[in-house]
C-alpha cells in the first residue's frame, strides 16, 4: 500500500493505482476527456496532466502508477495552463454547432472548457476534413465532432469485440471511423450505439426521430401507441436529475399521455408473450433431443437483443439455427398491436402507428428489418431512445417531477415480474426458468424469492444449474436432468461463450446474451454516462420492481391467458408461428 501526498493531502493506495484514482479516493476532481473507468485509460487527451515532484515533465494521471512517497500537485499555474491550452488546441479544430448539437448541455468537453474558464477559442486556422455518415438507420457518425479520444474505438473492439471503428491516418489527417472511409452501413456494424454511450462530445449519436413521432402525433387519421421497455422505468428519470435507479414507473405513463399517445403499453405484456413462446420452444427442442433422439439445435440461445442476433448473423453464421426463433418483445408487441389490438378497437393496420421506447439503438434497425412486417405492414413504426424520449418530453414542457402516477392501459399492458427482469443481463434467463420450471415440475422455480443468484450481477459470464428431481407425466423425459445454462452480456463475452459451445467444453442446455455490458439497462440509447455503478443501481432498481409484483410469473399474466384463448390459440401454433417467430440469415463479415 503505497503512501502519497496529492494537494498535501496523505493516501494509502494499493499498489499499481493510478494518480487519477489516488486522487478521486482523496475526494479532488481531475478533469478527463478519453478516460473511462475499468475501461480505457490511454493518456490521448492529455486533459488529466499533473506535477509530480521529480519528473522532467507534466504527466498523465491516468496512466501514471503511484510510487511509494510521491508528491503530486493537481491545481498549479503550470498544470491549470497546461490543461487550458490542450483544450483550447482540441477547441480549434472541434466544430461543435454547440447552440444546435444535441449533446450541447450534456457534452463533455464543453463542461471542461467551462471549468477551465475558456470563454473564446484562442487558436484559430483549419478545420478536419468533415465527414457526415448517416447510412444506418440507428447511428449517425460526424467527424467534424470528434475529439480522438477513442472511447468509441476501445469499447467497439475490446468490449464488443465488434472492430467496426478505428484510428485512422495520422497528425491533423487523423480520423475515426470504418476502414478506408467506409460507411457504417457497409461494414460489420451491429448498431448497439455503445460509442454513442461512451462518446464525450456529439461525434455519434442516435438517429433522432422525434420529428417523425410529433407527426404522427399530429395526425388525425393515425391512432399512436406507444410501448415501453421494461429498463427505460429504471433509466429516464435520470434526464431529469433523479439519481440513477430511481423508478418513475408511474410519471413515465403519465407523460406519454400529456405527449398525445391514444394508448400507453407496456412491452413487459410481450415480454411475457416471448416467455410462453420460447419457454416452449425450449421445451419443443428437449423433447426432440431427449425422447424422440432426434438431432436438434442445441444449446438455444435468446433472439430478444438485436446488436446479438446481427453479430451473430455477421460473426457466427453457423450458429443461426441454435437462435430461438421468437421474435423480440418489441417485435411481437408491433404485431399484436396491429393485429389482436386493431380489432378489438375496430381499425386497419395501416390506421396504427407503433411507438417504443427502448434503451438500445439497435432497436431502431430491427424495427427496419424487411422481416418484420407480420401484421401486414411495419409492425414497429418508430422507435425512441431513452434519451429521445426525455428530450421529447421537454419540448413539451411538461414539469416531469409534478406529474402523478399513472398506470398501462390494456389488453396489451399487463405484465409480471418476470417481464420487468428482461432489462437485467440474466433476467431473461431467470424468467424463462421460473416457467419453464414450473410447467415440468408443477412447483416453483426452487431458489430463494425466484431469483437465480448464479446468473445475477455483473460478471461477463455466468453459469447455473438446476436439477429436475421431479416432473409432472408429460414431461418425465426430463425426470433427473441437470438443466444447463449460462448468460453473457456485452459481445466479448458472447464471442468466448460461443467458443466454449463449439470446443464443446460449453454443454449448455440454453444460454442468454444480451448485447449491451448490464444488459438493456446499460444500453446504447440509456441517460450517459453507465458506469457499472449506474449499472448496479438500475439492475437493483428492476428487482425491486419485480418482487413488488404480485404476479412474478409470466404464465400467470391473465392478460397472456386472455389472448391465447381469444387470438393466438395456443403457444407455437399457426397463428403464433406467423406473428411471433422469424428467421435470420447469415450476413457478410466483411
Amino acid at each position: 500500500m503505497p503512501t502519497l501526498t496529492i494537494d498535501n493531502i496523505k493516501v494509502d493506495v494499493p499498489e499499481g493505482t493510478t494518480i487519477l484514482e489516488a486522487a478521486q479516493k482523496a475526494g479532488i476532481r481531475i478533469p478527463t476527456l478519453c478516460y473511462l473507468k475499468n475501461v480505457q485509460a490511454i493518456g490521448a487527451c492529455r486533459v488529466c496532466l499533473v506535477e509530480v515532484d521529480g519528473a522532467r515533465t507534466l504527466v498523465a494521471s491516468c496512466v501514471m502508477p503511484v510510487s511509494e512517497g510521491m508528491k503530486v500537485k493537481t491545481n498549479t499555474k503550470r498544470v491549470r495552463d497546461a490543461r487550458r491550452t490542450v483544450v483550447e488546441l482540441i477547441l480549434s479544430a472541434h466544430e461543435g454547432d454547440c447552440q444546435t448539437c444535441e449533446r450541447s448541455n450534456d457534452c463533455e468537453l464543453q463542461g471542461v472548457a467551462n471549468e477551465l474558464g475558456i470563454r473564446e477559442i484562442t487558436y484559430s486556422g483549419e478545420k478536419p476534413r468533415r465527414i457526415i455518415d448517416e447510412s444506418t438507420p440507428a447511428l449517425i457518425r460526424d467527424t467534424a465532432k470528434c475529439i480522438l479520444c477513442r472511447r468509441c474505438v476501445t469499447v467497439c473492439n475490446e468490449i464488443q469485440g465488434v472492430g467496426a471503428l478505428f484510428p485512422q491516418s495520422r497528425g491533423f489527417k487523423s480520423v475515426i471511423g470504418p476502414a478506408f472511409a467506409s460507411n457504417l452501413a457497409d461494414v460489420v456494424c451491429v448498431q448497439c450505439g455503445q460509442c454513442s454511450a461512451v462518446c464525450p462530445v456529439g461525434a455519434i449519436v442516435e438517429r433522432d426521430c422525434i420529428a417523425e413521432v410529433w407527426a404522427a402525433l399530429d395526425d388525425p387519421t393515425k391512432h399512436v401507441v406507444v410501448e415501453t421497455a421494461p429498463a427505460i422505468r429504471a433509466a429516464l428519470g435520470e434526464c431529469f436529475g433523479y439519481p440513477p435507479g430511481t423508478l418513475v414507473t408511474g410519471k413515465m405513463v403519465s407523460a406519454l399521455r400529456r405527449l398525445g399517445f391514444k394508448g400507453v403499453f407496456d412491452t413487459n405484456f410481450a415480454a411475457d408473450l416471448t416467455i410462453i413462446e420460447e419457454g416452449n420452444e425450449l421445451l419443443a427442442r428437449l423433447k426432440k433431443a431427449l425422447l424422440d433422439k432426434e438431432k436438434v439445435a442445441l444449446p438455444m440461445f435468446t433472439s430478444c437483443s438485436p446488436g446479438w442476433i446481427k453479430y451473430c448473423e455477421h460473426f457466427y453464421p453457423e450458429m443461426l439455427p441454435h437462435l430461438s426463433t421468437a421474435k423480440s418483445p418489441q417485435q411481437m408487441f408491433g404485431a399484436v398491436a396491429k393485429t389482436y389490438y386493431a380489432q378489438k378497437i375496430g381499425k386497419r393496420p395501416e390506421e396504427i402507428v407503433v411507438v417504443s421506447v427502448m434503451p438500445c439503438t439497435a432497436k431502431k434497425f430491427e424495427a427496419q428489418r424487411a422481416e418484420m412486417n407480420a401484421s401486414g405492414v411495419r409492425d414497429v413504426d418508430y422507435v425512441l431512445t431513452t434519451r429521445e424520449l426525455g428530450r421529447m418530453i421537454k419540448q413539451a414542457g411538461i414539469d416531469f417531477g409534478s406529474l402523478p402516477d399513472d398506470k398501462q392501459d390494456s389488453p396489451i399492458g399487463m405484465s409480471s415480474g418476470a417481464a420487468d427482469i428482461f432489462a437485467n443481463t440474466g433476467g431473461v434467463m431467470e424468467a424463462a426458468l421460473r416457467t419453464v420450471y414450473e410447467v415440468v415440475t408443477g412447483k416453483p422455480l426452487p431458489f430463494e424469492n425466484l431469483h437465480v443468484k448464479p446468473i445475477i450481477g455483473l460478471q461477463g459470464v455466468k453459469e447455473a444449474e438446476i436439477r429436475i428431481t421431479d416432473t409432472l407425466p408429460e414431461w418425465s423425459f426430463l425426470k433427473g436432468v441437470v438443466l444447463k445454462v449460462a448468460v453473457a452480456h456485452g459481445l466479448g463475452n458472447a464471442r468466448r461463450i460461443i467458443e466454449k459451445v463449439k470446443s464443446g467444453e460449453g454443454k449448455y442446455h440454453f444460454i442468454e446474451i444480451m448485447t449491451c455490458p448490464g444488459g438493456c439497462i446499460g444500453g446504447g440509447g440509456q441517460p450517459r454516462m453507465t458506469t457499472d455503478e449506474v449499472r448496479m443501481a438500475r439492475i437493483q432498481a428492476i428487482y425491486k420492481e419485480d418482487e413488488g409484483k404480485k404476479l412474478r410469473k409470466s404464465h400467470e399474466n391473465p392478460e397472456i391467458k386472455q389472448i391465447y384463448e381469444e387470438f393466438l390459440k395456443k403457444p407455437l401454433g399457426e397463428k403464433s408461428h406467423h406473428l411471433l417467430h422469424t428467421k435470420y440469415e447469415e450476413r457478410n463479415r466483411i
